[in-house]
């Protein structure tokens, strides 16, 4: 990613981004999330990012609180790479992860939307072109999506599983498959790919439990 001419260098990644809270909605580090705009103070977020940096932070509110104003501490910045805008006053865009963050503050904004500074520094991997660096579990993955999907009844492209490398595989369908929205969390605050697979595979064999605990800002 690091060679793409249209991605902002990580040493200068913004130092406010705003923020889309919606459950369940994650987007990884060069996947890719398509996004239907259409409430008037996410119509202004586009259009100020358009006019910026193109980035909007996607977070999840707190699946654990009891309101819709507590988000988790970690999301992930996209990019604006396709826009459109509708007859009936709607944006339909795709967003394409760049890179993930922590909340460090929340800052006062008039335009509807929420605003953050984020803190990157944890997630310099993203940046990272990982390539071939998980082949060695790549057949061990593509067995175990071929189970999971046999098990749910899913149809499955088995020539992409076979061609995507595993730790696209892992990043394309975190937002894809039916994961909690607390499983999705703990995929996106999992640091190293290497862990992330791992985690990946333990979620489709049903062998992970993930704790009633994400983390809150």
């Amino acid at each position: 990613m690091s060679n793409n001419p249209f991605i902002t260098p990580f040493e200068s990644l913004p130092e406010a981004l705003p923020i889309f809270p919606l459950p369940g909605a994650v987007v990884m580090p060069g996947a890719e999330l398509p996004l239907n705009i259409f409430e008037p103070r996410y119509l202004n977020m586009v259009n100020d990012a358009l006019g910026k940096h193109r980035m909007i932070g996607m977070i999840q509110p707190n699946p654990d609180a009891d309101n819709d104003i507590d988000i988790c501490r970690t999301g992930c910045a996209g990019r604006i790479t396709q826009y459109r805008e509708t007859r009936d006053c709607r944006i339909e865009m795709v967003l394409t992860g760049v890179c993930r963050f922590d909340v460090a503050e929340e800052l006062s904004t008039t335009r509807g939307y929420r605003l953050i500074v984020p803190d990157w520094s944890r997630f310099a991997e993203d940046y990272v072109d990982h390539g071939k660096s998980l082949d060695g579990r790549h057949q061990e993955l593509v067995e175990t999506l071929k189970q999971f999907f046999e098990g749910k009844g899913y149809e499955a492209d088995l020539a992409m599983l076979e061609r995507l490398p595993a730790a696209r595989l892992v990043d394309s369908l975190t937002l894809a498959l039916p994961f909690s929205a607390r499983e999705k969390q703990m995929l996106l605050e999992t640091v190293a790919v290497e862990s992330r697979l791992a985690n990946f595979i333990a979620l489709l064999d049903g062998d992970f439990e993930v704790p009633d605990s994400a983390t809150r800002h």
